[in-house]
This record gives structure tokens, sequence and C-alpha cells, in this order.
């Protein structure tokens, strides 16, 4: 249920709702979300991250930005060869940026169009940030009630944690992940990326989506809200469940796995090598590889629950066989008998490993000279093929052509 008119064009080009847009073709036929307007008021990696996914299948997405634009455009070391922040252009292909001021009337009126005309709303402001704006919830759906509005927070909006910024680290902490990172005599660390921020993203892709495809049926829209604390409880799985559902409080232990061993980086003749060893089988043929097939019969290792509760036990036995091989030559006689077990690569020998195996993770985004390199869309459709036509917006580059857009008669009907 498009809020566009159909025969609606501009300097904008084909526009999401029209007949150009919904019949051009892009890798053998029509992309699932073209015909979608989103109006994105969000920043930094979550809100960004989702909007970029929707993106690439095919949504118009407008950028909007304060005058200092996103924060992230600031946020270097590592820079492209261009000088532009690598962490922006992760997360911000195929949009339109448009800077807008909220404290200027004629801004926020556009603003207030934008969303007005948007088949989607997102944003991650502090709650009740965007209200003295009329660009909450409750104000852009009384004049537009199919919107399906998406907010992201750190902690919810109901309680305390409405009044709490939402840092990824903040969440980490406070979610318990720290405390199940690291080695189990040292410091809790963060994980290497804003796990939570990538999880919340994610969410939010799925609650935007649902609430699309529930328009289509009834025509209303729907206020999303995702939270980061909230995506943390539900995205440590089996670890928050330990305790909700088992009353067990996890604790960190390195790199070993609370459930299963061995399923841990494990030392060779030279370098580490992980191996996840995660049933009987697969076990037998660690066994028979490091020529102790013996042990996967000993009646203290039979099971995945006796090798767990004995690893103190079993540890020393397949270390001390693990010593006569390589790392390289377990990673091939593993793997050939089905054992799963690889490196621990640098991201560099990580994004080679992925060109090797075929999956091209390194595409080219936008065209010409404006082409850059980016990373590919992490899903793949025997129907199609997501689209990378715009690099990473310059800061406010589409903003007079919006403008110009939204001032038209079609570009303000509904």
């Amino acid at each position: 249920m498009s809020q566009h008119h159909p025969d609606e064009t501009s300097a904008l080009g084909a526009q999401p709702g029209s007949e150009e847009a919904a019949q051009a073709p892009r890798g053998g036929g029509r992309l699932p979300l073209d015909g979608i307007l989103i109006a994105d008021f969000s920043r930094v990696l979550a809100g960004p991250y989702a909007t970029m996914l929707l993106a690439d299948l095919g949504a118009e997405v407008i950028k909007v930005e304060g005058t200092g634009g996103d924060d992230t455009r600031t946020w270097v070391p590592p820079r492209r060869p261009d000088g532009v922040s690598t962490y922006y252009a992760a997360i911000n292909r195929n949009k339109k940026s448009i800077v807008l001021d909220f404290k200027d009337g004629d801004d926020l009126c556009v603003a207030q169009r934008l969303a007005g005309r948007a088949d989607v709303v997102i944003e991650n402001f502090k709650p009740g940030g965007l209200k003295k704006f009329g660009l909450d919830y409750d104000s852009v759906s009384k004049t537009n009630p199919s919107v399906v509005y998406s907010s992201i927070t750190g902690f919810g909006t109901q309680g305390e944690g409405a009044k709490y910024p939402g840092y990824d680290l903040i969440v980490q902490a406070m979610s318990g992940l720290m405390s199940l990172t690291g080695s189990p005599d040292g410091p809790p660390y963060r994980a290497g990326i804003s796990v939570f921020d990538v999880m919340a993203g994610l969410h939010s892709t799925i609650g935007i989506l649902a609430a699309l495809r529930q328009r289509d049926h009834t025509g209303d829209g729907a206020h999303v809200e995702a939270s980061l604390m909230a995506s943390a409880m539900s995205g440590l799985v089996n670890q928050t469940h330990a305790y909700v559902g088992g009353g067990t409080t996890p604790m960190r232990m390195g790199n070993a796995h609370p459930s299963l061993y061995p399923y841990e980086a494990m030392p060779t003749a030279d370098d580490d090598v992980i191996i996840a060893a995660g049933n009987n089988t697969q076990f037998g043929r660690l066994c028979k590889v490091l020529g102790i097939p013996q042990i996967a019969e000993d009646e203290r290792f039979a099971d995945v629950g006796d090798r767990t509760d004995r690893r103190d036990e079993l540890r020393p036995i397949l270390e001390a066989e693990l010593a006569k091989h390589t790392a390289q030559e377990l990673f091939e006689k593993l793997n050939d008998v089905g054992v799963p077990c690889g490196p621990i690569n640098s991201i560099r020998q990580g994004v080679e490993y992925a060109e090797a195996l075929g999956l091209e993770p390194v595409v080219q985004v936008g065209s010409g000279d404006s082409a850059v390199p980016g990373v590919r869309h992490p899903l793949s459709f025997n129907t199609m093929t997501p689209r990378y036509e715009l690099a990473p917006p310059k800061l406010g580059e589409h903003t007079e052509e919006i403008k110009a857009w939204l001032t038209t008669e079609e570009g303000t009907q509904r």
C-alpha cells in the first residue's frame, strides 16, 4: 500500500511509487521494496544499518541530517583514500542526504512534509525528543495514519530506561555480555563490534517488514519499537536462558563453550585453530584423525555432557596429540572428515578467504568515477539482486532536489 501518487516524477528521478520505479528491472526483476519511501531520522549505527539493508532491497531512503551531519562522518580513523570515514561509509549506501535544521521553521516544515509522505519513518532520538518538533509517532500518524514508524532506543520508552541514552558499550556492560567476554581470570571485555547496535538494527528491520506486511492486509500503520537492551536480552540467547530457564548465572570462559567440548581455540605445533566437535560423531572423527580412536570409546568421554563435565581431564589428552600437527594440517584433515575446524584470521584474511570461497564479499557501490568499494548485502536470492546504485552521500548532497520535490503538487499529494 504505497502512499505515493503513481505518476510522481521530479528531480529525484523515478519516484518510489512511480510506474517507472515499479517496472525498472534490477538483477532480473523488480526489487521487493520498490515503492517504499523511508524518512531516515536516525544516526550512528543501528538505524542507518537497518535503512541501508532496506535500501539495498529497493526502498528509497532519504537520510535527514543536522547541519553537523551524522556523527559517524567524523569517526576516524580509518578513512577511505578520499578522506571519508569508513565507519560512515559502511552503513550509508543507496541513500540520499538532506540537511535540515529543526530549529528553522522552513526546514522543520520540510521534515514534517517528508514524514507525512513516507511509508516508513525511523528515528533513534531520546524518547520524547521529537515531540516538540511534531515528528513523534503520535504527531506523524495523525496526518499519515498508514505510516510504519520505527523507534530505536537504548533501554525502552517506559520507566527509568527512558532517561538513559543508548550507547552500545553501556548496553554490553549492563546486559551482562561483558561478564561473558574475556579470560576467566581477567577483566571483562567488550565485543569487537557494536554488537547490540547491529542486533537492534536487524530487529528493527524485521519489525518494519512485518508492519509493512500487516499494512498490506489492514491499511493501518504501526509504531515499531526496538531497544538495544531488549535486543541484548534476545540476542544473548542460550546465555540469558541459562538464567531464566535454569537459574544459572553464566560467567566468562575465554573461548570455551559452556555446554560443548571441544568447542574452542586449541593449540597446535604452530598456531591455534578453532575446533568445534559439537556431537559424538564429530568427536569420534577428531579422535581418529589424532590417532586416539579409543578415547572416543572411553566411557568418561562417550557423550557431549560427559566431555563437557570432564573437559579438564580430556584437554591434556587432546593437546598432546594436537601438538604433533600444524594448524594447516589439522584444518585440511579435520574438514576432510567433516569435523569443523578453522584458523583464527585477521579481518584482511577473513575477507580474502570469503573471496576464495566465491562469496564475492566486496562490491562496487555507485558507478563511474563515484564508485567506491563496499561490503555485499548479507542475503542472496534466486529471483533478484540487491542494488548498489548510490555511493554513501556527501552531507546535504540532495538537499535542494528533495526540497524541490516536496514542494511540488505531486510531492505533497497524499
